[in-house]
């Protein structure tokens, strides 16, 4: 997914992808849009095997046969709306009828989880798409935007990365952080394998190294790595789309 800029999201996979080729014997490469919704198209026209995602927990998508095998660690991720700390606005109600910018209509946690929480509040924004979340932030540094919604380890990493401020008006519940899945075209051994890659990357020395370096280039934190998982660990996802409104999916 595009969690930051098509460079700084070449820069964190690219070795860990070369790594788990490697170690795996599976031959992966890297497919990135020019903003998430480009990507999400790629997986749903079924042009790729492998994703790192949580776009695909609705209840229409969960058809289409991804298997979750991992995740990555990091803290519960939330979604979160916020604003420069030097903003006049300080309270939720105050973005009514602003513009407040997104990656994307695709980010759940950054859009779909925040925005549903500002509709269920009567509060109507108007909604403003930067094609990743780096470029949300800088928008709305740029003062193009009110308010931005996004998730608490990009904007930790943003304020880490760039030096920049913000006031959090409002946080979500926890989620566990994006999905590795297969699809089911897959060979069973080629899934196993890249699988048994990504989450012993943490305990090679050379992965470890990999991976630190690569958190380093995003922001992200240190500790993040690679762990088993199955579709159970996002049950939190399916619960929210439960009571998500049909023109919020």
């Amino acid at each position: 997914m595009n969690q930051w800029d098509i460079n700084r999201t070449a820069a964190y996979w690219n070795p860990i992808i070369k790594y788990v080729s490697e170690k795996s014997g599976v031959k992966l490469e890297l497919k990135i849009g020019r903003t998430s919704a480009d990507t999400t198209a790629y997986v749903l026209a079924k042009e790729v095997e492998f994703v790192f995602s949580n776009h695909l927990f609705s209840p229409e998508r969960e058809q289409l046969g991804w298997k979750v095998f991992g995740r990555r660690w990091t803290p519960p991720l939330h979604g979160q709306i916020a604003v420069p700390a030097d903003s006049p606005i300080t309270k939720l109600d105050e973005l009514n009828g602003q513009e407040v910018v997104f990656a994307g209509p695709e980010a759940f946690i950054g859009y779909k989880v925040t925005n549903g929480y500002l509709s269920s509040k009567n509060i109507e924004v108007k909604s403003v798409f930067a094609g990743n979340q780096n470029a949300a932030f800088a928008q709305l540094f740029a003062g193009k935007a009110k308010a931005v919604g996004s998730n608490s380890a990009l904007v930790d990493g943003y304020a880490n990365k760039e030096g920049k401020k913000f006031r959090v008006l409002w946080t979500s519940e926890g989620y566990h952080d994006l999905a590795l899945m297969a699809s089911s075209k897959v060979p069973e051994k080629d899934v196993k394998a890249v699988a048994s890659a990504f989450v012993g990357m943490h305990n090679d020395p050379v992965g470890k190294v990999i991976l630190l370096k690569a958190s380093e280039e995003v922001g992200l934190d240190q500790k993040a790595y690679f762990l088993p998982a199955t579709g159970a660990d996002y049950a939190s996802y399916r619960k929210f789309y439960q009571t998500l409104p049909a023109s919020l999916r």
